[in-house]
């Protein structure tokens, strides 16, 4: 009997070391629907492979948002240890003076790390100089969704979507004419698909490198590249073919519910618009203008950020974390979950190896798309702006007022730039 009630005290001692040995580290997303069931289990697989560690996923909220709640919570000291944020807050990050560049976590531990693993045009993105920031998590570009059972009944080939601007219009007009739809195309993130533009054309969106070089001064727009863009969607509009769907995924239900044929969205939407409609659907690159240089998508999604000034074994448990999320069938996982990139070589590997690609086509498009562009100028990386999400919201006002008649292309976007330009300059003020 005194044997018995010995071993349940060691038990219980045991148990409670354990417990106070446990270090556990706060985790803030704008992950929600079906990507929030995925990370959860991610989360739940990690904290139960590690009994020493546990990250507690919150929900915080849109991008913007836990962007905002973020910067907020680190001057009151509340902040998590590590935060998602989106590639439109890069800059705000780095200038935040509120995180500890990723490549240098390994050397702080005592370890080395290969960053060379990770999918190159993540790691262009959110490197300053060769250094990276910022971890590699849930990145995607932009790519054309349509409706091949749409393009069969107006006579279509299915396998062949527009490759080009007339080639939109001309198949627009198509379905418009068979009476297939009474619209025909549609944006998710709108201002983002601007951006995609000019760097699939290779025209800088900014100053000093797309404010890769150095803080922007100033948005290179107008000019006749983005004058081009915009006279185009708004005789798209007018045509009846383009039809104007609202910020960010407002554009999906559109499509998925058939009123219209093709979209123009993140990968991250690709498995969720698969499962809810109801007819086959196809993914092919962003249309081109066929008489501009080539550059290549870029990528929008969100990577990690670590807080400064947590301990030594709070760091370490973010880093185990992370080396678990680059594992080859973590990151596949989280990739056939979500439709985001695998973030590393390894599993894009993998998944080329077992056929994945081959059974599901429609999630190989955004990497042929990102990785058959170019990767050498600063055009085609990506931009990186302070005030980054105001500007969105500055581009986004000015195709409503194209759309609308309000103004005329150029005028819209010489509006849009005046803001713009007034907002990089007072983000300079506060920075330098």
């Amino acid at each position: 009997m005194k044997r018995v009630v010995v071993v349940v005290v060691l038990a219980v001692l045991v148990g409670v070391g354990l417990a106070q040995g446990k270090t556990t580290v706060e985790f803030w997303h704008a992950m929600s629907g079906s990507r929030l069931k995925v990370l959860e289990k991610i989360v739940a697989d990690f904290n139960a492979a590690h009994p020493d560690i546990e990250v507690r996923p919150v929900f915080t909220g849109t991008y913007e948002e836990t962007l905002t709640k973020f910067i907020a919570a680190y001057r009151t000291g509340t902040a998590p240890h590590f935060v998602q944020v989106y590639e439109v807050g890069t800059q705000t990050m780095i200038d935040s003076n509120a995180i500890i560049p990723v490549y240098q976590i390994p050397g702080m531990l005592g370890e080395t790390w290969d960053w060379a693993q990770y999918v190159r045009p993540i790691l262009l993105y959110y490197s300053v100089g060769d250094n990276l920031w910022s971890f590699p998590f849930n990145s995607s570009t932009s790519i054309l969704y349509y409706n091949k059972d749409h393009f069969r009944q107006a006579g279509l080939d299915p396998n062949k979507p527009p490759t080009t601007w007339d080639e939109v219009y001309e198949y627009g007009k198509r379905l418009i004419e068979a009476g297939v739809v009474t619209n025909v195309l549609s944006f998710g993130w709108p201002d983002w698909q601007f951006e995609q533009q000019l760097a699939i054309h290779n025209y800088l969106y900014a100053d000093n490198g797309n404010g890769r070089a150095g803080l922007a001064t100033k948005v290179t727009w107008p000019d006749p590249f983005s004058v081009k863009v915009f006279t185009t969607w708004t005789r798209l509009a007018r045509e009846g073919i383009f039809l104007y769907g609202g910020p960010e995924y407002n554009a999906n239900s559109a499509f998925t519910s058939g009123k219209i044929s093709m979209l123009f969205q993140s990968t991250s939407s690709l498995d969720s618009i698969i499962k809810t409609a109801n007819f086959e659907v196809g993914t092919s690159f962003l249309p081109r203008f066929s008489d501009e240089p080539r550059g290549n998508s870029v990528v929008g999604g969100g990577s990690l950020w670590v807080r400064k000034g947590q301990s030594t074994a709070e760091l370490r448990a973010v880093w185990e974390f992370f080396k678990y999320l680059s594992q080859p069938d973590v990151d596949i996982y989280w990739h056939k979950g979500t439709g985001y990139f695998p973030a590393t070589n390894a599993a894009l590997k993998q998944l080329m190896d077992e056929g994945w690609f081959a059974q599901s086509p429609n999630h190989l498009t955004a990497f042929l798309q990102i990785l058959s562009g170019r990767q050498d100028t600063a055009a085609s990386i990506g931009v990186r702006l302070g005030p980054f999400v105001e500007i969105r919201d500055y581009i986004r006002s000015a195709l409503e007022k194209a759309l609308a008649g309000t103004l005329s292309p150029e005028a819209a976007l010489a509006e849009a730039a005046a803001k713009a330009n007034r907002a990089l300059q007072e983000y300079r003020s506060l920075v330098k």
